[in-house]
């Protein structure tokens, strides 16, 4: 697998990349939102080590299997580290924004190739 290959189907772009963004891909990944940021708000005045982490990483690697990399993960993972910032519902607000610009990106029309794509034509021959 060519290494842009592996970054676009992490970012899902590209036309081939496989991430399809469906309802249930939606509806899971704002149920890991919803659930991080309600187990951190309950969590959080008991002050459990690094529950707040483990979750952080948890909804990260999820919600980027789910919806595809996309650059607002990382704040909104570094905001979580500070003492106030992690009892509001930031993974939901994140989910929500990076689903809006994912249904408004345009997506390739279906059947063409890349731009930079080598095409190779073999005529078929036959060895006897």
């Amino acid at each position: 697998m060519d290494g842009r290959d592996w970054l676009d189907r992490l970012m899902g772009t590209g036309g081939d990349s496989g991430l399809v963004l469906t309802r249930s891909r939606i509806r899971a990944a704002y149920a890991i939102a919803v659930v991080t940021d309600v187990l951190q708000f309950v969590l959080g005045p008991f002050g459990w080590a690094f529950s707040d982490e483990i979750l952080d990483v948890i909804a990260l690697i999820a919600t980027t299997w789910l919806l595809g990399f996309h650059p607002l993960l990382l704040p909104t993972f570094v905001l979580e580290a500070l003492p106030i910032a992690d009892m509001l519902p930031t993974w939901t607000g994140c989910v929500a924004l990076v689903v809006s610009l994912r249904r408004k990106q345009p997506r390739p029309p279906a059947g063409t190739e890349a731009k930079d794509a080598a095409t190779i034509d073999v005529k078929p021959t036959s060895v006897t």
